[in-house]
């Protein structure tokens, strides 16, 4: 099959999803009202972002606001491009700790309700307001510790590429502490501007001039959360460790004091998880990138496991000629034909490198000698809203207008005792679940 074709597919499919959302809305009770029906989902799913001191564009906290806006909010709902939660929900796993997205009967009610001419209802139908966080709290809860880093960006010139060096935690601690949860942030709407990404790495022999050895902590590009690890695992942090930011930063016309935060989130002290959590750039493009204009063109990566693991988290990584990308798996086989699955399919923005957490109970499990393959899409036509100029050809690099492929992948490994013993807690599991139907 073409892969232009591919697409075709996938967009059918897209239409396929939303037949039911369509049908739904058009035998949904007319009778919805936003202070009854419609508010309650803006509270839950919206308003965290849409308020005065959230990143969203336009505030969602009142029947005013939602009014003036509701065309518009049918249209992401029902494309689903918001909430930003772009899981091909037709392919996969499809259980996950930080879905945010909306369910079908959501998206009907709320394009009924637009439908309708967006009635207001009876104001004491008006669930209580809600009452958020600071909207500079860690969404990791308070940290434990907070490494911060500053660099000037000029007003103009080139994207800039380094190295900012810290010994904020050098001396902090005797021993080394395992990390429950991880967040790298912009600290404010100037940061995010000119911050592409920022990578965070501990150096525990504190050698600058041998980053080799330098253990990756975690990744920050626009829209990423923070990453919250299964309650069994861990990364393991070192004592004295010097942490380095690798940025990526471009001018944006106006000289900028871009501030960047990592805030951590350790285990008690003395606590040893039964898990060791990894996470890195796997399934890298086997070739270069070459996307001509007005093309779509397929790339593909893998990686080889050699050892047995738990795949706790799937983070794509494109630029703004991503369109979709793929986490599949190729099972070692003694036979001729190897077995696949397809685990999980997102659709791309490059505004939300959204982290999809797997919940715990359908992790991917992985045996030894399996490879996971990286299917990534790129689209350099003018059906690509994030294509900056169709007209020319793509290629390879780090800049923004150039083009990457690859998955941040988390996982742990595990001993054929500890992958057995999960295998059989499962089936007994699906055991049970099948008894009860």
């Amino acid at each position: 099959m073409k892969v232009r074709e591919i697409i075709s597919s996938a967009a059918l499919g897209m239409l396929i999803l939303f037949l039911p959302i369509l049908t739904s809305a058009q035998s949904m009770d007319q009778d919805i009202t936003f202070s009854r029906d419609i508010m309650p989902i803006l509270q839950d799913n919206c308003q965290e972002c849409h308020r005065a001191e959230g990143i969203g564009p336009m505030p969602l906290m009142n029947y005013d606001d939602a009014k003036l806006w509701a065309p518009l909010i049918q249209l992401k709902v029902v494309n689903r491009q918001m909430p930003p939660w772009h899981i091909d929900r037709t392919i996969g796993v499809q259980k996950f700790k930080n879905d945010r997205s909306l369910s079908d009967e959501q998206v009907a009610m709320i394009s009924a309700w637009v439908d309708a001419g967006a009635p207001e209802g009876n104001r004491a139908d008006l669930p209580p307001a809600t009452q958020f966080t600071d909207a500079t709290a860690w969404s990791i809860g308070e940290p434990d510790v907070i490494v911060n880093w500053e660099y000037t960006v000029p007003a103009s010139g080139p994207d800039l590429y380094g190295d900012i060096f810290t010994t904020d935690l050098v001396g902090k601690m005797q021993n080394g502490r395992y990390i429950k949860a991880i967040q790298t942030r912009a600290v404010d709407d100037a940061s995010r501007r000119v911050v592409h990404h920022a990578l965070s790495y501990a150096s525990p022999g504190n050698s600058r001039d041998n980053q080799g050895d330098d253990q990756f902590l975690v990744e920050y590009a626009s829209g990423k959360s923070a990453e919250i690890y299964p309650d069994n695992s861990g990364v393991l942090l070192q004592p004295d460790s010097e942490v380095r930011l690798s940025y990526h930063m471009h001018p944006v016309g106006v000289e900028t004091n871009a501030k960047v935060e990592l805030g951590i989130v350790f285990y008690p002290e003395g606590f040893e998880p039964e898990y060791r959590r990894w996470s890195k750039q796997l399934g890298q493009r086997q070739s270069l990138l070459d996307i001509p204009a007005g093309e779509v063109v397929r790339t593909d990566g893998y990686v080889y496991f050699h050892t047995n693991a738990t795949i706790t988290a799937f983070q794509p990584h494109m630029h703004g000629l991503g369109a979709y990308q793929c986490l599949e798996l190729i099972y070692p086989s003694e036979g001729a034909t190897a077995k696949t699955e397809l685990i999980s399919c997102a659709n791309w923005d490059y505004n939300w490198h959204t982290i999809y957490n797997y919940a715990d109970d359908v992790a991917p499990l992985v045996p030894a000698g399996t490879v996971g393959h990286i299917i990534s899409y790129m689209d350099n036509t003018d059906a690509n809203p994030g294509n900056h100029d169709a007209r020319n050809w793509t290629g390879d690099g780090p800049r923004t207008i150039d083009e990457m492929a690859f998955s941040w992948l988390g996982w742990y490994s595990m001993t054929d005792e500890q992958y057995i013993a999960e295998l059989q807690r499962r089936n007994s599991m699906a055991d049970i679940a099948s008894s009860d139907d």
